[in-house]
């Protein structure tokens, strides 16, 4: 018997990856507890086990005592409840520890069972969570599916430790990288930034340390294997890699590859990149829905604007206009504006008084003036705008209830049955007949004519900025490697 309990212990001490000297110190304080039920009014009670030998004494008010034929059921029941509530908590704190320390590592389970929209997860000797707001949209589980996600935070509440997981973070498609590239886990390559809108595309800035290793290269492996396996693992996530550059603007322009870029003026006051790109570039450089510049500008830390050249240049146009209408500035203050990143009258506005004083070594009176006056510029070209799209909101408002009308006079007619009248060129030169046709007239047949012709049209193709976009789309669902 003393024998089996030395056992035990060291077998509740490795499964619950425990120290076996506090499932011994546990043990003697439930013994003890149980004693006390014996005696309740004796406070002298020691128990000890000897780690070696596996004997168990009890000593009360200085006598030995046998507890084999001195503690009853109700004082063992007791006991028992001591036991396993201790072996809890030591077990608590132990999980807490070691999944503290690892936090940031990717831990792989096995799916229990949905919690609302929250998903349970058997990680090891514990249960781990995954909030749906940590969930990459679109990804669904089945009990006993596999789930490979990242340790996000550990907490130690009252009666359990949470252990939250996260497959959205930008850091699992690190920490991804790291396993799959040798070089990234070596810190040979060393990944610089990252911007990802989980599900839907990450992009990745990596660098070499060493000048004989192609960072892209080495990321993308042969044939693609190694990207390969992270974009299976992501459930089809477009990754686009980036080599990174010390120059924002080379960084900027390899951030926004596909799209090729013409030109780029950086603005340090105001943190703002305007890039210039053609009218053929201008729907790869953007994205679907504005991601291939939201994530560059998360990339490259830059408020990135992009402008087609005529946007460029009628910026510029009325920039230098409204500054040469200041008396004192020349083509060579003009020069100077230009060359700090700002092309219109609004980023004069925004920048301020002090680059001008600090950075151009401008007179403060002159410098006055040119915010004065570019403020008075870009109050009227904002009330400009505004009385333009509050135009534009009116035409399209009343157009459509001009339609809408049309639509409502027609209802009573089609209602009826009654045909509706020719037009006056469309009108027979027979006499109608006052009698009513024999059989009725079917005025639907035309309309089903035109919409199934309407239909043969669309099925036809797309043309124009329909078709421009689609192949822009297209084009943009492509895994990108710059």
């Amino acid at each position: 018997m003393n024998q089996e309990l030395i056992r035990i212990v060291e077998a509740i001490a490795r499964d619950k990856n425990i120290d076996a000297e506090a499932v011994y110190e546990d043990l003697e304080a439930a013994i003890g507890s149980a004693m006390h039920k014996v005696h309740p009014d004796t406070e002298d009670i020691v128990v000890q086990i000897d780690r070696s030998s596996g004997e168990i004494t009890s000593v009360v008010d200085g006598e030995s005592v046998n507890i084999r034929g001195h503690l009853g059921r109700i004082a063992a029941q007791t006991a028992k409840q001591v036991i396993i509530q201790r072996i809890r908590e030591a077990e608590r704190g132990s999980i807490f520890e070691e999944f503290r320390e690892r936090r940031g590592e990717i831990v792989t389970g096995r799916a229990s069972r949905w919690e609302g929209g929250m998903l349970v997860v058997e990680v090891e000797r514990t249960e781990a969570l995954l909030p749906k707001s940590e969930q990459i949209p679109g990804e669904s589980y089945l009990p006993d599916d596999r789930v490979r996600a990242m340790i996000l935070d550990v907490r130690d509440e009252p009666g359990q430790v949470k252990i939250i997981l996260s497959r959205t973070h930008p850091d699992f498609i690190r920490v991804l990288f790291e396993m799959e590239v040798p070089e990234v886990a070596e810190e040979i390559i060393e990944i610089r930034a990252m911007a990802r809108e989980a599900g839907y595309r990450t992009k990745v800035a990596v660098n070499s340390l060493d000048p004989k290793v192609d960072p892209v290269g080495a990321c993308v492996g042969i044939r693609g294997s190694r990207i390969k396996n992270i974009v299976e693992e992501l459930g089809g996530e477009k990754i686009d890699i980036v080599r990174w550059n010390d120059s924002s603007q080379i960084l900027i322009a390899n951030a926004l590859k596909p799209a090729e870029v013409a030109q780029i003026a950086l603005c340090f006051e105001l943190g703002r990149a305007t890039v210039v790109v053609t009218e053929d570039q201008l729907s790869l450089a953007i994205g679907k829905r504005g991601q291939n510049v939201r994530l560059a500008a998360r990339l490259t830390r830059w408020d990135v604007d992009i402008l087609t050249p005529t946007e460029f240049n009628a910026g510029l146009d009325v920039l230098e206009r409204v500054l040469r209408e200041v008396e004192g500035v020349d083509s060579t203050v003009v020069d100077q504006i230009v060359a700090m990143g700002m092309i219109s009258v609004l980023d004069v506005e925004e920048v301020g008084l002090d680059p001008l004083l600090n950075e151009l070594k401008m007179d403060r009176d002159l410098a006055q003036r040119i915010i004065v006056h570019c403020a008075e510029q870009a109050k009227k070209i904002a009330e400009e705008q505004a009385a333009k799209q509050a135009a534009e909101a009116e035409g399209a408002q009343s157009g459509g209830d001009e339609s809408a009308a049309a639509d409502v006079a027609e209802e009573p007619a089609a209602a009826a049955g009654e045909p509706v009248a020719p037009a006056a060129d469309e009108t027979s030169d027979d006499v109608p007949s006052a009698e009513p046709p024999s059989e009725p007239t079917d005025t639907s047949v035309p309309d089903v004519q035109a919409a199934a012709g309407d239909a043969s049209a669309e099925a036809g193709g797309i043309s124009g900025p329909q078709a421009d976009n689609s192949q822009a789309d297209e084009s943009d669902d492509e895994t990108t490697v710059t």
